[in-house]
């Protein structure tokens, strides 16, 4: 018999790929969803013995996170900005450096949006929450849009979903603001990954050719200052490692205002750009 106080020692016990810390955090999380029972609610319940469906659906979850699929994947959601996503091996789970991306978004005045890449869509509808803007979101995965849609529907928000190829998209109007989160990861890099990335996310949201990493923001720069308004607004989401090299690129395309900003761990992970 398993008991509400003896799942976190479980988790400890049968898993080993996590830290403590991220496995205790997982473990409530399981609590939560599959039991119903916050953190103080576990304390209260301790000796309370879980029924045997609810056991064999946790230690489901454990065989999960010891092949290292991810949390997220394994419930098909996650919290975003204060929001919850659908998501499932088409997106990308959403990251804690984008909800800063959307902070800084949210400084500026807009009306109209487009978001490159949208994957679960967590930019675009986040933005929607916060603003009156009209959005579109393109997505070169036609499953993405489909998990974008589900997630915009759960908030009843109007925002025109497209499978397009940022590569061929022609849209029929400009607009004051385009964001995007495109591939960055070089193909070099995966080696370092956690195998619950590695093996779980859709490579065509994360990795970049070694030979050509800058690919997405060169074209998306120039895309951009077709597409923006006058004083439009161009947002990325970066390669830390290559801030410099994307600021040059603006630079030589006329920007104006170019800047950098760190993450929460201090590593450039995100730029703005504004068209004169």
């Amino acid at each position: 018999m398993l008991t509400v106080g003896n799942i976190i020692p479980l988790f400890l016990k049968k898993i080993n790929n996590y830290s403590d810390k991220e496995l205790i955090s997982i473990a409530y999380i399981v609590i939560e969803e599959i039991l119903g029972l916050n953190k103080i609610n576990v304390i209260i319940n301790n000796a309370n013995v879980i029924s045997t469906n609810d056991e064999v659906k946790i230690n489901e979850i454990i065989k999960d996170l010891i092949a290292n699929k991810p949390i997220q994947y394994i419930l098909g959601k996650a919290n975003f900005f204060n929001l919850s996503f659908i998501v499932n091996k088409h997106v990308l789970i959403p990251r804690q450096e984008t909800e800063q991306l959307i902070n800084w978004i949210l400084n500026y005045e807009f009306n109209s949006v487009l978001d490159i890449g949208t994957g679960s869509a967590c930019i675009p509808i986040s933005l929607a929450k916060n603003s009156t803007a009209n959005i579109t979101a393109i997505d070169i995965s036609s499953n993405a849009i489909k998990i974008a849609k589900k997630n915009a529907d759960n908030y009843n928000l109007n925002i025109t979903f497209l499978c397009e190829d940022i590569f061929k998209f022609n849209p029929d109007s400009k607009f004051d603001l385009i964001v995007s989160n495109p591939p960055y990861v070089l193909e070099s890099e995966m080696k370092k990954m956690h195998k619950n990335v590695l093996n779980f996310e859709p490579h065509n949201a994360l990795f970049v050719e070694d030979s050509d990493p800058l690919i997405f923001y060169n074209y998306i720069a120039q895309f951009a200052f077709k597409y923006l308004n006058s004083k439009g607004a161009l947002f990325f989401e970066i390669n830390e490692s290559f801030g410099v090299e994307i600021k040059l690129i603006l630079n030589k395309l006329d920007f104006v205002n170019i800047e950098l900003k760190k993450d929460l761990n201090g590593k450039d992970r995100m730029i703005k750009a504004i068209k004169k």
